[in-house]
C-alpha cells in the first residue's frame, strides 16, 4: 500500500506513521530520511543532492525525484511506503506520478491529518525542551513535576524559537500554501482521506484504519 501522509507541524504525523508502519509492515519515508541516506551511501543521486546541500541551495527536482526512485529501490519498499514531507509541491506530485507509472505502481491513499491552526498553536507553543537531553514536556499535557525542571535528567526547560507563535503561525501559513494546491491535485484523483486530528491520538489511529481499509 501506496500512502502519502499529510499534515501541518503539531497535527501528530509522527505519532500516527509510527502506528501506521508497525501495523502495515511498511517503511516511512522521509525527504530528510532520503537524503541522509543517499548521501552516506553515495549513491549517484546522493552525491548530486549534497553538492547542493553543501552550498545551501535547494535541492533541484529532479533531483529530488532520483533519490526517491532509488529509496524505492530498497528491499524494504516492496511492499509499500508511507511518504512524509513529499511531495511538497505540484511539479513534485506530477514527477511522483510519472516515477510511479515507471514502476507500474500508483499512489493509494493520501491521508490529511486535519486540525484547526488555533489548536496547533496551543500545542506547539506548550511544548518545552531540555537543554541537557532534549526530552520535550508539555506544559498542559506532560508538565514537569517543578516547574523549568525534566523529569527525566534534572536538566534546565526551554521553549525552542520554533515553539514561538509568531514563528509557529508562519510555518501554518506556508504549509496551508504549499499543500492546499497538492489537496485539490490528489482530489482530483479520488485518493483524498481526511481526519480529524483534533481528537484523541487513538481516535485518529481509528480514523485512519477505516479511511485507508487497512
Amino acid at each position: 500500500m501506496n500512502i502519502i501522509l499529510v499534515g501541518p507541524p503539531g497535527a501528530g504525523k509522527g505519532t500516527q506513521a509510527k502506528r501506521m508502519i508497525d501495523r502495515l509492515g511498511v517503511p516511512q519515508i522521509s525527504t530528510g530520511d532520503m537524503f541522509r541516506a543517499a548521501v552516506k551511501d553515495g549513491t549517484p543521486m546522493g552525491i548530486k543532492a549534497k553538492e547542493y546541500m553543501d552550498k545551501g541551495a535547494l535541492v533541484p527536482d529532479d533531483v529530488v525525484i532520483g533519490v526517491v526512485e532509488e529509496r524505492f529501490s530498497k528491499d524494504d519498499c516492496k511492499k509499500g511506503f508511507i511518504l512524509d514531507g513529499f511531495p511538497r509541491t505540484y511539479d513534485q506530485a506530477k514527477a511522483l506520478d510519472g516515477l510511479m507509472q515507471k514502476m507500474n505502481s500508483s499512489m493509494d491513499h493520501v491521508v490529511v491529518i486535519e486540525v484547526p491552526d488555533d489548536d496547533l498553536v496551543g500545542r506547539l507553543t506548550g511544548r518545552r525542551t531540555c537543554r541537557a537531553c532534549n526530552y520535550m514536556h508539555h506544559i498542559k499535557f506532560d508538565p514537569p513535576e517543578k516547574d523549568g525542571v525534566c523529569d527525566k535528567c534534572g536538566g534546565e526547560l526551554y521553549q525552542r524559537d520554533d515553539d514561538q507563535e509568531d514563528t509557529i503561525r508562519q510555518r501554518l501559513k506556508t504549509y496551508h500554501e504549499q499543500t492546499s494546491v497538492l489537496i485539490d491535485y490528489y482530489s482530483d484523483k479520488g485518493i483524498v482521506r481526511k481526519v480529524d486530528g483534533a481528537v484523541s491520538m487513538e481516535q485518529v489511529q481509528t480514523a485512519i484504519k477505516e479511511a485507508i481499509g487497512a
